[in-house]
């Protein structure tokens, strides 16, 4: 009953883990451009994005997580059949969100490390 809005969640997130990642991608197209110039390998600006993908996860999390502890009280009046206090769905959860985060954050950090540093440098 619950695992279609579950799924929804999950997607949404993922559409929004990737809208910001593009973005930022997009705004650092001549940065990428100069670095892939300058001699950086694919690999290395691949490892780059999804570094800063995953310190705004960790962020998200940091915040998060203690948001759910702090507020699960009220929120069980809403969970019917599971305790105020359910570890295994908060860490099911974080690692949906961590796993969704990957993927969606892999796809702009591919069209990364595609930029001509040509086209980049005449960009904007």
């Amino acid at each position: 009953m619950r695992r279609p809005a579950v799924l929804l969640a999950l997607f949404l997130a993922c559409i929004g883990i990737y809208g910001v990642t593009s973005y930022a991608v997009t705004q650092q197209t001549r940065e990428i451009g100069i670095r892939i110039a300058l001699g950086a390998q694919r690999k290395q600006v691949l490892s780059l994005i999804l570094r800063q993908t995953l310190v705004v996860l960790a962020a998200g999390l940091a915040i998060g997580i203690p948001a759910i502890l702090a507020t699960q009280r009220l929120i069980s009046t809403q969970l019917y059949g599971l305790p105020p206090i359910d570890p295994m769905s908060t860490s099911v959860a974080a690692a949906l969100v961590v796993a969704a985060a990957i993927v969606a954050g892999y796809l702009p950090a591919r069209q990364a490390t595609k930029v001509d540093p040509m086209v980049a440098l005449r960009y904007e």
